[in-house]
C-alpha cells in the first residue's frame, strides 16, 4: 500500500546504520510481504507445520515431544547439537566431517560471521553479482575494496571466469558467490567451481559459497567444500528444507585454521542456537530427500509455467535457467526497476523483487516456491495485464 512504499522512501537517501550500506532486499520486501494479494517476493520453498514436519519424515510425534518436554531451557551446544552436525555433514561428499561444521544464527548469520572473520583494510573480495547483499557490502563497511564481476551488465547472462580472473590478486582475501544463485538460480558446474578453486588457490585466496538455495537438481550439486580445503560454505534450513523459522544455519570449511576466529564471532553473535529449533533441523536433515523431492516437484512445476507464460511476454528475457525457487527477469521498458515495482504492486497487487536489491536495474527477481499453482497462474496474469498496459 501507499503507506508502505512511502515508508522505504524514507530511507532511500543516505541512510547508513555503523557506515553499512542499507539492506536493499529487507528494506524492500519486509514491509510488503504482507500487504500483497500475490506475494512472488518470497524464495522460501512452501514452509511446513511442525506436525508436517513429522508426518513427512515419519517421526514419532509422541517421542518427539517427550524430548521436547526433557529438554533443558539452559544454553543449547556452543558449536551445534552432534545429531544436527552429523546431518549437515551429510549433505556433501566424505570431504565434510562433523568436527568442519559449525552452527549458526540462520543464512545471515553465517555470511555475517564469515565476513567479519576474514575481512579487514588492504584486502579485496571479489564478489560474481547478482548476489546476495551481504557478501558485498558487509566487506566493504570493513574497510575491503570490493571488486565486482556483474554477469547481467546489458548482456546475455554469463559467468565469464576469465574475467572473474583478472580481477584476482595476491591481496584477494576471498571470492564470493551464491549457488545455485540469487537471484538467478545459475548453477555453476563442476568444471566451473574448480577453475574457480585453482584461481583462488593461486591467490592463497578462501571462496566462500553461499549455497542456501542447493539440492533441488535430480543429480547431485556439488558443492565448494567438497572441491577446495579453502572453500567455505554457508547456508541454512530456510528455503529448500522449507523452515525458515527455525533460524538455523551453518558454515562448513575444511580449514580448520579459521575455526577459533569462526568461533570467536559466533561468540558476539548469537552464543549458541536453540536445542529445540536444532532438533528439529537435525530431523529435516536427516531426511533431506524427502524435502529435495517434495520441493524439487514445487519449483519445477511453477517454473514451467512461468517459463510457457514468457514466450508470450516479449520485452522480457529470462537471465538464465534456474535452479533455486527463483527466476530472474530483465525488460526493455524504460522504466526504473523500483519504479516498475512499486507500479505492479499499487495497480496490479503483484509484489516481485524489484532489481535494485541486487544492484541490477530494468529487471526483477520472481520466487514460485510456495506451491500454488493456480495463485501463481493468476498472479502472473495480473503482471501480464500490467505489462499490456506499459505497452500502450
Amino acid at each position: 500500500d501507499s503507506g508502505s512504499l512511502n515508508s522505504i522512501k524514507n530511507f532511500q537517501e543516505g541512510y547508513k546504520t555503523m557506515n553499512i550500506e542499507r539492506f536493499e532486499l529487507e528494506f524492500w520486501l519486509n514491509p510488503l510481504d504482507d500487504k500483497a494479494k500475490y506475494n512472488f517476493g518470497s524464495s522460501c520453498c512452501k514452509p511446513v507445520t511442525v506436525s508436517e514436519m513429522l508426518d513427512l519424515t515419519g517421526t514419532d510425534q509422541e517421542a518427539f515431544f517427550r524430548e521436547i518436554e526433557s529438554m533443558s531451557l539452559h544454553y543449547g551446544y556452543f558449536e551445534g547439537m552432534p545429531r544436527l552436525k552429523q546431518a549437515i555433514a551429510g549433505l556433501y561428499t566424505q570431504a565434510v566431517t562433523p568436527e568442519m561444521v559449525l552452527c549458526v544464527h540462520g543464512g545471515t548469520g553465517a555470511n555475517s560471521i564469515v565476513c567479519q572473520a576474514l575481512c579487514e583494510p588492504g584486502n579485496n573480495v571479489v564478489c560474481i553479482l547478482p548476489s546476495y547483499q551481504q557478501h558485498y557490502s558487509i566487506p566493504e563497511a570493513l574497510g575491503c575494496e570490493v571488486r565486482i564481476f556483474n554477469c547481467g551488465a546489458g548482456e546475455e547472462y554469463s559467468v565469464d571466469l576469465n574475467k572473474v580472473r583478472a580481477m584476482v590478486d595476491q591481496n584477494t582475501k576471498m571470492i564470493c558467490l551464491t549457488n545455485p544463485g540469487n537471484p538467478t538460480g545459475y548453477t555453476f558446474t563442476k568444471a566451473e567451481l574448480e577453475e574457480l578453486t585453482d584461481m583462488a588457490r593461486e591467490a592463497g585466496a578462501y571462496i566462500v559459497s553461499d549455497e542456501i538455495y542447493r539440492g533441488l537438481s535430480t543429480e547431485y550439486m556439488y558443492s565448494i567444500c567438497d572441491l577446495y580445503e579453502k572453500g567455505i560454505v554457508t547456508s541454512s534450513t530456510s528455503k529448500v528444507f522449507s523452515s525458515a523459522g527455525t533460524r538455523v544455519g551453518w558454515i562448513v570449511t575444511r580449514d580448520l585454521s579459521i575455526k577459533d576466529a569462526l568461533m570467536n564471532l559466533r561468540s558476539y553473535n548469537s552464543i549458541c542456537e536453540g536445542p529445540i529449533n536444532e532438533l528439529i533441523a537435525a530431523i529435516i536433515l536427516e531426511k533431506k530427500e524427502i524435502f529435495y523431492e517434495r520441493n524439487r516437484k514445487i519449483v519445477e512445476e511453477a517454473r514451467e509455467i512461468l517459463h510457457q507464460w514468457l514466450k508470450g511476454q516479449p520485452h522480457l528475457r529470462l537471465a538464465c535457467n534456474s535452479m533455486g525457487p527463483t527466476s530472474y527477469i530483465y525488460y526493455d521498458f524504460d522504466i526504473p526497476a523500483q519504479q516498475f515495482a512499486e507500479d505492479l504492486l499499487a495497480r496490479k497487487d503483484v509484489l516481485v523483487c524489484q532489481g535494485g536489491c541486487f544492484q541490477q536495474d530494468k529487471s526483477f527477481r520472481i520466487g514460485y516456491g510456495f506451491g500454488d499453482v493456480e495463485y501463481f497462474k493468476s498472479g502472473l496474469a495480473r503482471l501480464g495485464e500490467y505489462l499490456a498496459e506499459l505497452e500502450q
